[in-house]
């Protein structure tokens, strides 16, 4: 649950770092960078032990995953709430299909595969290839 609650803090900040600023387009683009670069230090502080921590109980592709689906949960409130944008049915099932991709990603590792009654075991001898005789 701390990676988690990790992963959802460090995308706050990530989220208002790179869009943020879009409210203030009045501010110069360099300063908007550095103010942009303080913000995302706490972001990198949070991020690296999530992943760090939950490395083992998630592997790195399901970490991963479930950083992008924290990303656009976290985005589509700040877009809603900060910029007054609201999101499009579109949007809706591209936010559908991540959740799918979540599902896949947290199925379950078979131990065996389920073998064709024809098919030979993955782990049997091969048959000896008949000798030629002169």
């Amino acid at each position: 649950m701390s990676t988690i609650l990790l992963l959802i803090a460090s995308n706050l900040f990530m989220t208002a770092a790179w869009y943020g600023h879009l409210r203030y387009k009045h501010v110069e683009l360099w300063q908007v960078i550095l103010i942009s670069w303080l913000i995302a230090l706490p972001e990198y502080c949070l991020q690296v032990p999530a992943n760090r921590w939950g490395h083992g109980r998630f592997s790195a592709f399901q970490l991963k995953i479930l950083q992008e689906v924290i990303t656009l949960a976290v985005f589509t409130a700040f877009a809603i709430a900060f910029l007054r944008e609201a999101p499009r049915w579109n949007h809706a099932v591209a936010g559908a299909m991540v959740l799918g991709a979540v599902y896949f990603a947290f199925l379950p590792e078979r131990v065996t595969a389920p073998r064709l009654a024809h098919a030979p075991a993955a782990d049997a001898a091969p048959e000896p290839e008949p000798s030629e005789s002169p």
